[in-house]
């Protein structure tokens, strides 16, 4: 599985919403969804930022992703969250889903 399509159906899985309720929220079909959550789909700019609004997580954790960038543009906050050694793999993941969270709320504040 693409690691696109597997993150994508990890942030669903954990906001316990249905393929078909992901699929409904971000305007596309629920074949579709599927594909690209199995990695057999590559899903356009506009498409991941649908998904993103949907899952409520900031679009450029798609885009990452999906290779749409390097990861440079990667705030600093999530590289020292991956690279700490005092966190367990569990606790980085929370932390991350926490500050991409609250990202997400504060892009749409402005």
């Amino acid at each position: 599985m693409s690691e696109l399509g597997d993150f994508i159906r990890q942030q669903r899985e954990r906001s316990a919403i249905s393929l078909r309720k992901l699929a409904e929220r971000a305007e596309i079909s629920n074949p579709y969804l599927s594909q690209i959550e199995r990695g057999l789909r590559q899903p356009s700019g506009e498409i991941l930022k649908a998904i993103a609004r949907a899952l409520y997580v900031p679009a450029e954790a798609l885009y990452e992703r999906a290779g749409l960038l390097d990861g440079t543009e990667r705030p600093m906050v999530e590289a020292a969250i991956e690279h700490d050694r005092h966190l367990t793999a569990d606790q980085k993941e929370q932390l991350m889903e926490v500050y991409r969270v609250f990202i997400a709320e504060n892009q749409e504040e402005t």
